[in-house]
């Protein structure tokens, strides 16, 4: 049985009405509890508002949110396993039933296999959805990063990667839904294959670098393959209660619209307009210390601050989630040394840990949302400790 370590805190009842979403995917009944799913019960559909995906109603699913991935696909596996949703069989299999899996951004950089992970989230997501469950992904500050074509933080082997995987679509030019899902399972042998043909360096290798930063500045500048990739993926997601976004959502943002700041960052990937002069970067979403992607005002470590700084902080949270009608808000964006933790009467669950090895290399974790319980999912062992804030 998987390890558990469990905050759990029963939220107040939302007090607004609840928006009315469109867009329908196909449900199933659930039928394994070995994971912590639900038996013998028969759920409502899932329910999608917005093109990317801001409103998702589903009620009684099971919710699993994973945080920074940077790069690291066997990290990314481990994480995803312990969360019930993917085999462990190596044959990449979605073993979640009806589960909603939210990824939180930052997929890119720091690592080698970037592209492999978006591949493996894609694929998980197709087969999710013939089960009546479903993967969702919020962009983080390093997916509008390169998309702005700012590549400090890019690995050299994720520029091969890039190289790699332009090659490959060669393969597939009439079928990219094909040759992206496809990546994660051939990605490997490429890489294998390309290790033994480094065996010194010298000025082969600098064209192959060059060749990797053009590669991957045709795939994620504006309107590239990969750039349209991340478009069909959120800033902020809100699901049920419950609202996941990379950095942290402010006032001020849902005054301006989170649907709204969702499509502007989607239409700027695209490298489309709604008018003639191009599309703008979407600043609020993607610039500056307060906007969503970069925000860390909740993730702060609570020790270094005054009681007067705390409260504030509190307030602009509060004020945020009714103003979203929001019972928590779950981010990733900064690494918990401590592991996932919940602060503010558990109404913000961060849940970046650093798991990657370009980061921290820790252990993976995962939040976990049951019946608006939460509890996090720490590791493979044969038992499990529960901390209660009932």
């Amino acid at each position: 049985m998987a390890s558990l370590c469990m905050n759990s805190l029963p939220l107040p009842p939302s007090s607004q009405p609840r928006r009315v979403l469109e867009t329908s995917l196909s449900s199933v009944n659930i039928t394994s509890s070995s994971n912590g799913h639900l038996t013998g019960e028969t759920l409502k559909p899932i329910v999608v508002c917005g093109s990317p995906p801001t409103f998702v109603s589903a009620p009684g699913h099971r919710i699993v949110a994973v945080g920074d991935l940077h790069g690291d696909l066997d990290q990314a596996r481990c994480a995803l396993e312990i969360a019930g949703v993917l085999s462990s069989d190596g044959q990449d299999s979605w073993t979640g039933g009806e589960t909603v899996l939210v990824q939180l951004g930052d997929i890119l950089d720091r690592g080698d296999d970037e592209i492999a992970i978006l591949s493996l989230l894609r694929s998980l997501d197709m087969q999710a959805k013939a089960q009546g469950g479903a993967v969702f992904q919020v962009n983080g500050n390093h997916e509008t990063m390169n998309v702005e074509g700012d590549f400090r933080y890019v690995d050299h082997g994720a520029y091969d990667e890039c190289s790699d995987f332009l090659e490959y679509l060669n393969s597939y030019r009439d079928d990219w839904e094909d040759g992206f899902v496809n990546w994660v399972d051939v990605s490997e042998r490429w890489k294998r294959e390309r290790k033994m043909s480094h065996n010194h360096w010298g000025p082969w290798n600098l064209v192959k670098r060059q060749k990797g930063v053009i590669a991957r500045s045709i795939l994620f500048r504006p309107g590239g393959k990969l750039a349209c990739e991340l478009a069909r993926h959120s800033v902020v997601l809100k699901v049920n209660d419950w609202v996941f976004c990379h950095g942290g959502l402010l006032p001020h943002h849902v005054a301006y619209g989170i649907d709204r700041m969702n499509r502007e960052v989607s239409l700027w990937m695209r490298g489309l307009s709604e008018t003639e002069d191009g599309p703008p970067m979407p600043f609020l979403a993607t610039r500056g210390y307060d906007s969503v992607v970069w925000n860390r005002l909740y993730s702060r470590d609570t020790s270094d601050l005054e009681d007067y700084q705390l409260e504030r902080i509190n307030s602009i949270l509060e004020e945020t989630l009714q103003a979203i009608d929001a019972k928590a808000m779950v981010v990733g964006h900064t690494p918990q040394t401590t592991g996932a933790n919940c602060k503010y009467n558990c109404s913000i669950w961060r849940i970046d840990v650093g798991m990657s090895s370009g980061v921290l290399n820790s252990r993976p974790e995962v939040l976990e949302i049951r019946n608006n319980r939460a509890r996090v999912i720490r590791s493979k062992r044969n038992s499990f400790s529960e901390l209660d804030y009932t």
